[in-house]
């Protein structure tokens, strides 16, 4: 699945990953691959993006505070004051603050 996060400033990550879980409004969920579309809004909190392989990683370090997990170096975390998601045919889209 293809995930692209984009702020005012930059397109803060974009590539492909195999699972991203998101602060909703309504609490954390996280998407795999073929999930229902969906479009929601995102509280504050972690993006957090379970990346496929290193090799296709594509993000902004200037505008993003984008850190590795402790444990495991394929997994990414974004905090984000809000922002909006949308997913429909294996691409996630989030506009985030």
């Amino acid at each position: 699945m293809y995930l692209e996060i984009v702020s005012p400033e930059a397109t803060l990550f974009s590539g492909e990953v195999d699972s991203v879980a998101v602060p909703g409004v309504n609490g954390e969920f996280q998407m795999l691959r073929n999930h229902a579309p969906i479009v929601s809004l995102l509280k504050e909190g972690n993006i957090k993006i379970h990346t496929h392989t290193q090799s296709h990683l594509v993000f902004d370090e200037l505008h993003a505070e984008i850190v590795r997990h402790k444990d495991d170096d394929r997994i990414l975390l974004l905090k984000i004051k809000s922002g909006t998601l949308e997913m429909k045919d294996n691409k996630v889209i989030i506009l985030a603050d």
